[in-house]
């Protein structure tokens, strides 16, 4: 057995999830770099591709990025300044503010997405379901330990409903869905309540 096997069998779950971390990190501040963004800039324009219209908020995005409500702003004006989101007042509450991509924000994220890097080396662990259930469940545990929002995928809400015929509602807003919602993050996810 060689030495770098050794190492790698007798690495801790925490040192391996760290080292991931800290690769995934990285592979970030090159894409970033790549598309002429700090790290900061270009977290906040994945979260806004990936995120539902309950989500868009400045507040949602600092909750979600860790980051201080100054900071949020100025990195939302910065993105903004390139072109790449634009500021939508609330359809509801003229006090609420939602960010968008802008068409060049959407192109950016399609042609250099994190998914894109990371993707080759997820070929055949997306299928293993084992893999994706024990990293889901060390995240919830996290985010229950820590208090933290899940910002969990729509359709797998407790608030999320199926009205048939290709309908769809938030069961927490009263408010219709559109089919492509249910796929994005909502920061006022729950977990399914088990039956």
């Amino acid at each position: 057995m060689r030495y770098y096997d050794v190492l790698v069998e007798s690495a801790l779950p925490y040192q391996i999830l760290e080292r991931i971390g800290t690769l995934l990190r990285a592979e970030e501040r090159r894409l970033a770099a790549l598309c002429g963004l700090k790290p900061a800039q270009w977290s906040a324009l994945c979260y806004l591709a990936r995120c539902n219209r309950y989500s868009d908020t400045p507040s949602a995005v600092g909750e979600y990025l860790g980051t201080t409500k100054g900071t949020t702003s100025q990195t939302l004006r910065r993105l903004q300044e390139k072109g790449l989101l634009r500021e939508v007042a609330d359809s509801h509450d003229r006090r609420v503010v939602h960010w968008r991509l802008s068409a060049a924000g959407k192109k950016m994220f399609r042609n250099h997405g994190p998914e894109s890097a990371i993707e080759p080396f997820l070929q055949g662990l997306s299928k293993d379901r084992d893999s994706r259930n024990l990293l889901q469940e060390i995240l919830r545990r996290l985010q229950k330990a820590n208090d933290y929002r899940s910002f969990g995928i729509c359709g797998s809400c407790n608030h999320f409903r199926r009205l048939g015929g290709g309908r769809f509602q938030c069961g927490l807003t009263g408010e219709s869905l559109r089919a492509e919602e249910a796929s994005l993050l909502c920061r006022e996810h729950q977990e399914p309540v088990a039956t």
